[in-house]
């Protein structure tokens, strides 16, 4: 995976006062905070990156003498490292403009077609070198990972050719090699139709699926296919025939879907995507749909927030059986905070969310989001990416709406972030 991760002795790191390791809870459907698994006093034994075991740090400790302790001082609680399972972190320039002209009462739309909106990120990204992009997907990344994302998604899409599409993909795939946390790559150039390509919607798909992708399997850069079903953008019928291709390639699937108005749970469902994210606009058929299958829900608070519409239906979502993820959809347009936590944290106090179903909505829910089964909750064999926070109860954390924020992060039982020498 990455350079941190080193050939070790063991390491015993605790005590904490509390430990949530997020193990037993069903991937799908609604969780009380009684079904979290909340060890006392716990430490975590850590070999080659992996958890080799939790428990009480007292027992741990007498169980291996040799064991390298960092003990720590003071009470933390300890959670999983989160995962944000969406977001737009590389682009250039800003939309501070876009983010002006809403609050003055222009639409999302109305401001795309008068030369905002993504298109001039477009313009700026494409103005972006290689290291300039990679540079900043990097810095922000980073500061994910202070907030305790030990793992985030970044998604292509501002590029809108073969050729700068590509640009942003490798810039991604550099930022991943240089920074502590992990970064999951995501295909996005059906992200709207380019202004300046010669030729039909129909066109620009079939030279994504006969030159792109083939591009994205021969250098590796990605396994991962996005799309924006979206009046903007895309609709189902105009994108059905690029996604079978990218699924007959092997590629995973994930969709846009449902942010201002519904059609793409359907082709989600259709595709078997791994997740279809946005859903503000879902109603109760696209919610049915999403519960009936594999399909994970990813709400992405932040774009509620940025754009002040409606939040996902995330009760309801949980309540008839889906899973749900939450993840911060960072970008430069419609959800320029970034803050996953605080995010979560408001989506919850909004849809009257358990503490269950927020953490695990940013840990083992979103891993699930992503394909990742290594990571997510705190188990025998996965990897010690955990995050420390400066209290005695689990439940200040989403209490304090992300004003508590993580005072240490391991990535693979290395220390990576310490506030108090940052």
């Amino acid at each position: 995976m990455k350079a941190i991760r080193m050939m070790e002795e063991i390491k015993l790191i605790g005590p904490f006062k509390q430990l949530l390791t997020m193990e037993v809870l069903p991937l799908k459907g609604p969780l009380t905070d009684s079904q979290l698994l909340i060890i006392d006093d716990a430490g975590i034994l850590v070999s080659n990156g992996k958890v080799m075991a939790t428990g009480n740090y007292a027992t741990l400790k007498k169980e291996h003498p040799s064991a390298e302790c960092h003990e720590l001082k003071g009470d933390h609680v300890c959670l999983p490292g989160f995962v944000d399972a969406h977001t737009h972190i590389c682009f250039g320039g800003s939309r501070a403009n876009d983010y002006a002209l809403r609050n003055s009462g222009k639409t999302y739309l109305e401001i795309a077609k008068s030369g905002g909106g993504i298109w001039d990120t477009v313009t700026q990204t494409r103005k972006a070198n290689i290291e300039e992009l990679t540079k900043s997907t990097s810095k922000l990344a980073n500061r994910h990972l202070k907030t305790g994302v030990t793992t985030l998604e970044v998604k292509s899409g501002y590029g809108l050719s073969i050729k700068e599409e590509v640009k942003m993909l490798v810039a991604i795939q550099e930022a991943n090699k240089v920074i502590p946390s992990d970064i999951i790559a995501t295909c996005l150039a059906a992200h709207m139709f380019p202004k300046d390509f010669k030729g039909s919607k129909k066109d620009y798909l079939e030279e994504l699926s006969t030159t792109l992708l083939p591009k994205l399997k021969e250098s590796n850069l990605t396994h991962r296919v996005d799309a924006f079903i979206e009046e903007s953008a895309f609709s189902p019928t105009e994108i059905a025939p690029y996604f079978e291709t990218a699924k007959s390639m092997g590629f995973d699937i994930t969709v846009h879907a449902d942010q201002f108005t519904p059609g793409g749970s359907q082709v989600a469902v259709d595709f078997g995507a791994i997740s279809a994210d946005h859903l503000e606009a879902s109603t109760d058929t696209e919610i049915q749909l999403l519960a009936q299958s594999d399909t994970i829900a990813t709400a992405l608070p932040g774009a509620s927030l940025g754009l002040g519409c409606n939040f996902t239906p995330a009760r309801r979502l949980l309540d008839a059986g889906a899973t749900v993820a939450i993840a911060s959809d960072h970008n430069p347009g419609s959800a320029p905070m970034g803050d996953l936590l605080t995010q979560a944290a408001i989506l919850g106090a909004f849809e009257k969310l358990s503490n269950a179903e927020v953490l695990a909505g940013i840990t083992v829910r979103a891993a699930a989001a992503l394909g990742l089964q290594d990571r997510g909750k705190l188990t025998k064999g996965l990897l010690a990416d955990f995050s420390l926070f400066h209290t005695d109860n689990y439940q200040e954390i989403l209490y304090n709406q992300g004003n508590l924020k993580p005072c240490m992060v391991w990535k693979e039982g290395n220390l990576v972030y310490n506030k108090h020498k940052a």
